[in-house]
């Protein structure tokens, strides 16, 4: 019997039976060894404030309804930075070995069957620290949303937001050969983004808009990219790039966007305003481009140091330290980045 996180309520976490299924043809056990905490849309859920708690999404029409097709909770579905060793296999599997350590997505639980195939694809480097494996999902978010800004060499790229996501950002834009102008208003992340190699860092307070006009000649940034899931950042943003330029807004936005005031900078600029969200990428690369291919490149990338994932790691906890984790990102996260589960602690 493995274990699970569920929230039966809003701002409750509970830890309960995870039942193991046996293996059938093709399939291997994996035995978490790390997950990670998403701070942001996990968040949502635990608060009971993300449209897939308070309404109904009708995957055919694509819409959002009044009303929740089902009771919001418990919230049973959750986690999606997970890296685990292969403690199991089919008879007939010869793709992997018992030990391989593989990345995926399976959610905070203890253990997980895969296929085989899948677990072959998502093998991590020998030498690589596992803890790489948990930043494959919000390292393909960060990605998709460098691949939506369309960033070129030498370009300034202001970057709202310095949580995990958009310390990756901040990150993967210099590796397009981008100039970095970092935006926070929490001192750690904005010194944490200039050792990451940014340019700038700037506290919301500091004028932003203005102080980029200054760093670029009074043109503005050639891109911004929003990633905090606040209006108001996602407005200054507008107001920071040049005429006729580019804001990606990535940030999981919650209610209503109240600072966001569309008829000033973004009417008069003619900016253009562009989602990036996770369930695909942009149309000009798609036949190109997919979920693995931002995911593995993302790992690829950081087990090769050629980005810094492991120092956005702010704390390591057990699984039974979960409920007080939880309290303290929604209650009083500006000292927490990147929190990880040891599952390996609760066997």
């Amino acid at each position: 019997m493995g274990l699970r996180i569920t929230f039966p309520e809003a701002r409750t976490v509970s830890v309960v039976d995870d039942p193991e299924p046996g293996l059938s043809a093709g399939e291997v056990r994996v035995r978490t060894l790390f997950s990670g905490i998403s701070a942001g849309t996990e968040l949502t859920a635990y608060r009971g404030t993300s449209p897939h708690v308070t309404k109904h999404w009708n995957a055919e029409s694509r819409l959002f309804a009044d009303g929740a097709a089902e009771p919001a909770f418990p919230v049973t579905t959750l986690g999606y930075e997970e890296v685990g060793e292969i403690v199991e296999v089919a008879d007939g599997v010869s793709e992997v070995e018992i030990g391989d350590r593989v990345w995926g997505t399976w959610g905070h639980r203890t253990s997980a069957v895969l296929t085989a195939a899948s677990a072959a694809d998502r093998v991590l480097p020998a030498d690589a620290d596992p803890r790489v494996g948990i930043f494959s999902h919000i390292g393909a978010v960060a990605l998709n949303a460098v691949i939506d800004a369309d960033i070129h060499v030498g370009e300034w790229v202001a970057v709202f937001g310095l949580g995990v996501p958009g310390q990756l950002v901040a990150q993967l834009a210099r590796l397009n050969g981008a100039r970095v102008i970092a935006v926070d208003g929490i001192a750690s992340r904005r010194e944490l983004a200039l050792r990451l190699g940014a340019e700038v860092a700037l506290d919301p307070s500091d004028a932003v808009a203005e102080t980029i006009r200054e760093l670029t000649r009074g043109r503005g940034a050639d891109v911004a990219i929003e990633i905090s899931g606040n209006a108001r950042a996602l407005h200054e943003a507008i107001r920071s790039v040049a005429y006729n330029s580019r804001v990606v807004a990535a940030g999981f936005l919650q209610g209503d966007a109240v600072g966001l005031r569309l008829g000033e900078e973004f009417h008069h600029n003619r900016v253009q305003l562009v989602c990036s969200q996770i369930s695909g990428p942009a149309p000009s690369v798609s036949h190109r481009w997919d979920r693995y291919r931002l995911n593995s490149t993302v790992i690829g990338l950081a087990a090769a140091g050629r980005i810094d994932a492991l120092s956005l790691i702010s704390s390591t906890v057990q699984l039974d330290e979960a409920a007080d984790v939880y309290r303290m990102l929604d209650e009083n996260p500006r000292d927490a980045l990147q929190v990880v589960i040891d599952m390996g602690g609760t066997r």
